[in-house]
């Protein structure tokens, strides 16, 4: 994930008992089978300790309480028990095998009375005070009744203590919690008794916060640290444990959460809060133990909630640029906490706020240092210095586009201006759009050869022919760029996988000789571009018979270029190793890593340099890949009653008739046909992230004769309706004219 990097060095479990020699040895293997986690960084615990007027017991003590039942059935079999106080250092003491266990016993009870340890007394256990069943009946008899007192009898006596949670909610009270895939807890009765709670009266409510009010808040906050300062192994337990949450409640969560952020940041009534300088830790906390949600949730195929539900909106209002300053001031050190150190809570739009200024100001430090050099020089400034002026022909436009980009690489951070050769015109954005829109499609037309249409992805894919020179794969990764450096939204179809290897890393490394553009990819991947090919390759990974003799293959690839099958063995020797039921995985692997990886790395990384050589800055690195595609190429998500909001008329008023059969027609669209409608006057049928109202969308009215039909100037987001007379007629026009458009639909 891009918005994570390590949590704090690995520790121990959070007790450790000299148990049998194969029991410690299971619980260590889990542990090594656990997955890193990555969620914020050291930074992550900053400022976790203000404010503390006292040392805060860990999650330890609540663990080791969980299991009272077997630990004294240990401590009775094994008299040499031990619990470490320094849980850092468990692992450096040597186990006690058995013999061992016997000497102490016997040396201990041949020793004086003097100096013979008390024998400290059994602890007492509590029963395990009602089932599910038996709680459920009680709520029941209360809805009759209206008696809440054997209700709130069980709530008084179930959270008295730790021991009497644990016999009431802990499935057997005598196992241990060394697993990731079960924490032992019966998850059905805490429901139960979190759902039946909600419903109560407010005095029981009231000795059973939920957090879901201010008033608590000062409790919830101190829950959040303890649970923020764990150690990683026990922050391994709880992701896996979140992960085996239902969707409703894992989102629940989430949201009490960023409810916490929101209302710590922007208080309705501050008095209810301690100072800011006393709780500093409170947003570094909830921040916390949001990463620990965040990567249960990216663990879970598919996520249990969308990325995007970590958002929070918040943070819109805030001074990002300050967040971003401190954070390449500090990154993720102990001292500053930023919320760029959790970029999975900012927005999208706040990402390109930030990107856009922190663009704008290297535009500006590229301007100011050109305006000086001229006046050092003494020459005369000029205004077009401050620009990136392409003059470029039509009829040579990638030839021009690459020269006039080749030889004003040092102006690529400035504002862009196009001038078409021999055509009068001011730029004033509708020629750069214009420009954007004519290279893209020139490039990624088939005869090109450039990239591969896919049919049945609906995407195009680097081409895998061998060349002399890869610079035009430079100029779309430049392309890229500049978009998302000047706003602009292109109609590109590149899968999900392009992004992910364009952050890869998403810093430029200053080792040329590390390779960039390289990810893990899998079959999934895979299936984004090629669907067919990567079935088939799921078929051989699921295939029940004999693969070798069934499919016959090996280690080699073929791959037609310009006619000729040439072959690629993915690994030495391949052409003589056989694909067999147990290298079948390997196979797969290797395969798909030569398509997405090797076949194409010349191609890409030049596409990856020329994206880069525009956009390098550390704010790629708030950024997830679904996230840059959106930045290059807009949101899907269409909101037609948005648009009708923000549009502007010209010659028309929106209580005009002709406007009022244009909106009910076009909301009662398929979505099919809106996106349509949206390709046809804006170039694209993707939205800004900013929304609708960043396209700037105009309906004019086009005195023409009723019998034509509509016409759009893509480079301006504008439609041309002719007055027509009736719903039927205009829905008719309207269908013809977005639906048989060719190309761009450019006027």
């Amino acid at each position: 994930m891009s918005e994570a990097v390590r949590v704090p060095s690995p520790a121990t479990p959070l007790v450790v008992a000299a148990a049998a020699p194969e029991e410690r040895k299971g619980k260590e293997s889990e542990r090594e089978k656990l997955p890193p986690i990555v969620s914020a960084g050291a930074g992550a615990t900053a400022g976790l300790d203000r404010g503390a007027k006292g040392q805060i017991s860990t999650f330890s003590s609540f663990i080791s309480a969980v299991s009272p039942k077997k630990e004294a059935a240990e401590n009775r079999s094994s008299p040499a028990h031990l619990v470490f106080p320094n849980i850092k250092n468990v692992r450096d003491q040597p186990p006690i095998c058995l013999d061992v266990r016997q000497k102490q016993r016997t040396s201990m009870d041949a020793s004086s009375s003097e100096m013979k340890a008390p024998v400290l007394p059994e602890p007492i256990h509590p029963i395990q005070p009602k089932t599910v069943k038996d709680f459920q009946e009680d709520v029941e008899k209360v809805k009759s009744s209206g008696d809440w007192k054997a209700v709130h009898d069980f709530y008084l006596t179930t959270f008295d203590s730790f021991p009497e949670l644990n016999a009431a909610f802990k499935k057997d009270a005598t196992a241990s919690f060394n697993t990731i895939e079960d924490s032992g807890i019966n998850a059905k009765f805490v429901n139960a008794v979190y759902d039946t709670l909600l419903n109560t009266p407010q005095d029981i409510q009231k000795t059973n916060p939920q957090f879901n009010n201010t008033s608590t808040y000062v409790i919830y906050a101190h829950l959040l640290r303890q649970i923020a300062t764990l150690v990683e192994a026990d922050h391994h337990f709880l992701v896996h444990w979140f992960k085996k949450l239902s969707q409703k409640r894992f989102k629940q969560l989430v949201e009490r959460l960023l409810q916490f952020i929101s209302l710590r940041l922007f208080p309705a009534k501050p008095e209810e809060f301690p100072p800011v300088t006393k709780c500093s830790w409170w947003i570094p906390s909830a921040a916390k133990v949001l990463a620990l949600l965040n990567t249960a949730n990216n663990l879970v195929h598919p996520p249990l909630i969308p990325y995007t539900d970590f958002y929070n909106s918040t943070l819109d209002h805030i001074d990002l640029m300050e967040e971003y300053h401190t954070w390449q001031n500090f990154g993720n050190s102990h001292s500053r906490f930023s919320f760029c150190q959790y970029p999975f809570v900012i927005s999208v739009a706040a990402k390109k706020i930030i990107i856009q200024r922190d663009s704008e100001q290297q535009m500006i430090n590229i301007a100011r240092q050109s305006l000086v050099d001229k006046v050092s020089r003494r020459q005369r400034p000029d205004m077009n210095m401050l620009f990136l002026n392409m003059k470029v022909r039509r009829t040579h436009l990638v030839s021009d586009s690459l020269d006039e980009l080749t030889r004003k690489r040092a102006d690529l951070k400035k504002k862009l201006k196009v001038t078409f050769v021999g055509e009068a015109g001011l730029d004033m954005g509708g020629l750069t759009k214009e420009w954007f829109l004519l290279l893209i499609r020139q490039i990624f037309h088939p005869d090109y050869g450039m990239f591969t249409y896919h049919k049945d992805s609906h995407c195009h894919w680097f081409s895998s022919f061998k060349c002399d020179n890869y610079s035009e794969f430079r100029l779309v990764g430049i392309l890229m760029g500049l978009a998302v450096y000047n706003s602009i939204t292109l109609d590109i179809r590149f899968p999900p996988c392009c992004y992910k290897k364009l952050l890869s890393p998403p810093i430029i490394p200053s080792d040329q000789n590390i390779p960039v553009g390289i990810c893990s990819v899998t079959v999934d991947d895979l299936c984004q571009i090629m669907p067919e090919l990567a079935h088939g390759l799921s078929e051989l990974l699921s295939h029940e018979g004999n693969v070798e003799e069934d499919f016959y293959s090996t280690f080699q690839v073929f791959q037609e270029e310009f006619g000729i099958i040439k072959s690629y063995n993915l690994k030495p020797g391949g052409d003589k190793i056989s694909v067999t039921n147990q290298n079948r995985k390997e196979y797969v692997q290797l395969y798909t890593d030569f398509l997405l990886n090797k076949s194409i790395y010349k191609q890409f990384a030049a596409f990856y340099y020329g994206f880069h050589s525009v956009c390098a800055s550390n704010a790629l690195m708030l950024l997830r890949p679904e996230e840059v595609e959106i930045l290059v190429c807009g949101s899907p998500d269409l909101d037609m009653h948005a648009l009708q909001r923000s549009t502007q008329y010209d010659g028309y008023a929106k209580t005009d008739l002709t406007i009022k059969y244009f909106w009910d027609v076009v909301l009662g669209f398929p979505l099919d046909l809106q996106k349509k409608l949206l390709h046809f006057t804006t170039g694209s049928d993707r939205v800004p992230v900013g929304g609708m109202a960043d396209l700037n969308f105009k309906i004019s009215k086009n005195e023409t004769s009723t019998n034509c039909l509509p016409v759009a100037h893509t480079c301006f987001n504008q439609l041309c309706l002719p007055p027509y007379k009736s719903k039927k007629d205009l829905k008719q026009k309207l269908i013809i004219g977005i639906s048989n458009s060719e190309g761009f639909g450019l006027e």
